[in-house]
């Protein structure tokens, strides 16, 4: 009997495979793309997100460790990656499915229109049902255009795809409390424990990087399962509702895609400080950020930008885009009416820092 009816409604589904399971189990792909094939049959088409090229590829090349130097970091993901397709498309071949290669950087995301390119080529090879194998372009990534982890990769995919469910596979059976002992189900509370304290601990493919992924996708109308990738059968069983690692259920209201893009794509280039008046406003949802609630001003943006709203106790309001730069902001900051007309004339009447379609609130 199904414990999580939930998932049995899951026709979409993103797995995210680590470096580790790819490194140290050659079967592996083998394994998943039988499921993914007995999924496909019941009408579920699959996204993969996988990592592995960098460690496929860095003995290649004749390094005696993984290096740390970027272009060699970079030169071993492009010997890794060839390894790694071979892999999908063998395992993907002996069950009659087709693997395709898609490799995505940050600036392909962080670019609207090149965002929505990858979003209709994604569309186009589920709809042939092929098998998009996503994986970050390592070979052109550095530390200030990456992704992270391909953890985050894989939440942001979410939206892309309208995926229903994100499982992202470890090597321990799931979310661990502080006995050792898997946490069936994940509170928002119990979430943001993890991620806030442990910000330290972010490092490619932590488990507090997993919790922080899967609260990006249940905000995008995907449940989420963290699971052991060594599981036999783990997505089968996941998808049918089993009571397998740790579930992460939709959070609130699914943000639409723009909205999701400005709250978990886009790196925020300055922070705004807002007074409690305008807290209580931004928390409601309804209003537009204005002049008059703004106190304090960080960061180098432009008109266009994302910036964090934060309240005078340090806590994260929302994010948004901005229309106006960091000295327009500083120069309009808790001002109205006729001391904004002194600053900006006729235009200050219709003076809006962010407005409420570009704004993102957290929960």
């Amino acid at each position: 009997m199904a414990v999580r009816p939930e998932l049995l409604k899951t026709r979409r589904l993103i797995v995210k495979i680590g470096s580790r399971t790819i490194a140290n189990d050659p079967e592996f792909p083998s394994r998943l793309a039988r499921q993914v094939a007995e999924l496909a049959q019941n009408k579920c088409g699959t996204v993969v997100v996988t990592s592995g090229a960098i460690a496929l590829g860095w003995n290649r090349l004749g390094y005696k460790a993984k290096p740390k130097d970027v272009a060699q970091l970079q030169a071993s993901a492009a010997a890794g990656q060839s390894v790694l397709m071979r892999r999908y498309d063998e395992a993907f071949g002996e069950v009659g499915l087709t693997p395709a290669q898609v490799l995505l950087s940050y600036a392909d995301l962080a670019d609207r229109e090149r965002l929505n390119n990858a979003r209709e080529a994604l569309g186009a090879l589920l709809d042939a049902n092929a098998v998009p194998i996503i994986n970050e372009n390592d070979t052109v990534a550095t530390d200030e255009i990456r992704f992270g982890d391909n953890d985050q990769l894989a939440s942001m995919v979410v939206p892309l795809v309208g995926a229903d469910l994100l499982v992202l596979l470890t090597d321990v059976e799931g979310v661990l409390d502080e006995n050792a002992q898997r946490i069936p189900t994940m509170t928002p509370e119990q979430q943001m424990v993890l991620i806030a304290p442990k910000a330290d601990r972010m490092g490619s493919g932590g488990m507090a990087s997993k919790v922080e992924a899967a609260r990006k996708a249940t905000r995008s109308g995907a449940a989420v399962v963290i699971a052991s990738a060594a599981r036999p059968g783990v997505l089968t069983e996941i998808v049918a509702g089993a009571d397998v690692g740790t579930l992460f259920p939709l959070l609130g209201a699914p943000l639409k895609a723009r909205k999701h893009w400005i709250a978990f794509t886009l790196r925020p280039k300055g922070t705004l400080l807002l007074d409690a008046g305008a807290v209580r406003a931004m928390r409601e949802g309804k209003s537009s950020l204005l002049p008059v609630g703004i106190v304090g001003v960080s960061g180098e943006f432009n008109a266009g930008d994302a910036v964090r709203l934060v309240g005078l106790d340090g806590v994260e309001v929302g994010r948004g885009l901005t229309r106006l730069g960091t000295a327009d902001v500083a120069r309009a900051a808790g001002k109205k009416g006729a001391e904004l007309s002194a600053s900006f004339g006729d235009t200050a009447l219709e003076l809006v820092v962010v407005h409420k379609d570009d704004l993102v609130v957290s929960l």
